[in-house]
């Protein structure tokens, strides 16, 4: 799972809006503010049927600063992105 879901900067951070966009989900932010310094992102290719999907998610990030929850005080009551 991303580690972005639980940091303190996920609303305003490029690498999390990257992700939003190889994802197709919306975006927490329209302008992301926030550079990180060195993320990490495990990019996971599988296929399904005729399909290849690619799941991204950062790993790792220098910048990472811990707030459990964050992303879901932000979208309440929908589920964690996977």
């Amino acid at each position: 799972m991303c580690i972005c879901v639980n940091c303190h900067y996920v609303d305003r951070c490029e690498t999390y809006h990257a992700v939003e966009a190889q994802h197709q989900q919306p975006h927490l932010t329209g302008n992301p503010t926030f550079n990180p310094n060195e993320p990490s992102i495990n990019v996971n290719i599988r296929t399904k049927e005729d399909v290849i999907e690619m799941e991204w998610d950062v790993v790792g990030c220098v910048s990472f600063k811990e707030e459990m929850g964050k992303w879901s005080k932000l979208r309440p009551g929908e589920l964690l992105p996977t």
